[in-house]
């Protein structure tokens, strides 16, 4: 496999990643737009239905976005068709993905379990499409039946079929009741000219440059990974190596080498550009942020954020962070919704919060500096200090209890007084 041997930096491969990120320097999208604009940046954003302070999804595009609101993800999603959700990890997709992504649907029907299942229950199927029909979008609920399944997807067998008639893309989602998804037929959903799908061929070329492009500069065996998933299929390394030099053949993907790593990176080539940009100290003419910078305002990033979650902090940061919500309690080293710390360019720290909606308060029940002569630095004090402002009018909140957060000297923080929050 060719590849050219254009060499950055570790402080450029994580710039350029949370740049194309919209993490560094800073926030550069705002409201409503800038969240559509957030989402096609970053390719997807994972939907979690547990809601501890916020939801996932929401987490990401507030540290993302200046002044977003979950109702401007509704609005895109549900009123808009903007955007759409879909896939065993679920993620929010652009709507005009949707006929590369009908080819990862169809070959869901031609898996064994789904195929079994339909074998055996077409009468049910066909009950749930008839109720649908007449009845308009409807939610597991909505639907009686005194069958229970073991299955995490639904626990009766309508909420089952209903589940398979959306994985095999015949339902979308048409809203939300709550957080419960309510289903219609994806052509009572979808403009017209979506629901029409590719062929094999361009949507496989569609996703393994679509991998390519949310891993931002993956190593071989994560771009593999990726594309296999999307593609929803087996893909060998054999295979892997001659698509990847194909694509570097036609000048589209360049691989390049890190300063201190072993492996090679790729991406594509148009990115050679910002890559030299950051390589020099400067950042990217796109990248103009809108507010604050990532090094006067640190961030709190979701538990599933894709530039921390699993593992690539480890990888990236040299930050071990997992997320321990399904971990044993005795076995938790930090909390049960612990968000890793951005400052600059550095993971530097953990939170861990919960809010009481009732006293209206942001609580934090930990926090974690990697070293511990950060809480020294008052610019990071300071950068620390408008991060809370954000993250707790974000919640809606009045009140922030800080008294797990050294340093200290945060209670006297002067950025605390014209910022409506009372400090406990």
């Amino acid at each position: 496999m060719a590849a050219s041997h254009f060499k950055v930096t570790v402080q450029t491969l994580r710039r350029f990643i949370l740049g194309q990120q919209g993490l560094w320097p800073g926030r550069r999208w705002q409201g409503k737009a800038g969240t559509a604009q957030a989402i096609r940046a970053m390719g997807a954003v994972q939907i979690d239905p547990l809601l501890v302070i916020a939801r996932n999804h929401d987490l990401i595009l507030h540290s993302r976005v200046v002044d977003y609101q979950p109702d401007h993800l509704n609005e895109l999603l549900y009123q808009e068709r903007l955007f759409f959700d879909y896939g065993g990890i679920l993620q929010i997709y652009p709507m005009e993905e949707l006929p590369y992504w009908k080819i990862h649907m169809q070959r869901h029907m031609n898996e064994a379990w789904w195929h079994a299942f339909m074998e055996t229950n077409q009468s049910l199927v066909d009950t749930v499409r008839a109720e649908i029909k007449a009845r308009g979008p409807l939610g597991h609920r909505d639907l009686k039946s005194t069958t229970r399944v073991e299955n995490y997807r639904a626990r009766k067998d309508t909420g089952l079929a209903m589940y398979y008639l959306w994985r095999v893309g015949e339902l979308m989602t048409a809203g939300r009741r709550g957080f419960d998804r309510l289903y219609d037929f994806a052509e009572h959903i979808a403009p017209e000219k979506y629901l029409k799908p590719m062929s094999e061929t361009d949507a496989e070329a569609f996703f393994i440059r679509k991998a390519l492009h949310m891993d931002g500069l993956p190593r071989f065996s994560e771009w593999r990974r990726g594309f296999a998933y999307f593609a929803r299929r087996t893909v060998s390394s054999a295979e892997m190596k001659e698509r990847v030099s194909a694509l570097i053949a036609t000048g589209d993907v360049t691989a390049v080498e890190i300063e201190g790593m072993k492996d090679l990176h790729y991406t594509f080539t148009r990115n050679l550009t910002d890559l030299e940009t950051l390589e020099i100290g400067q950042v990217p003419a796109a990248w103009t942020i809108v507010d604050s910078t990532a090094e006067t305002e640190v961030n709190f990033l979701a538990p599933l954020d894709p530039v921390s979650a699993r593992g690539r902090a480890a990888k990236l940061f040299n930050f071990d962070y997992k997320w321990e919500i399904y971990t044993p309690v005795e076995k938790r080293r930090w909390g049960y919704y612990v968000l890793p710390i951005l400052y600059g360019n550095e993971l530097v720290g953990r939170i861990d919060v919960k809010l009481n909606r009732a006293t209206k308060t942001l609580i934090i029940k930990g926090f974690w500096l990697e070293n511990s002569s950060t809480g020294e630095d008052t610019a990071f004090v300071a950068a620390l200090v408008r991060g809370l402002i954000r993250f707790t009018h974000f919640h809606g909140v009045t009140q922030l209890d800080a008294q797990k957060v050294s340093p200290a000297t945060l209670g006297a923080a002067e950025l605390f007084t014209d910022s409506g929050i009372t400090l406990i």
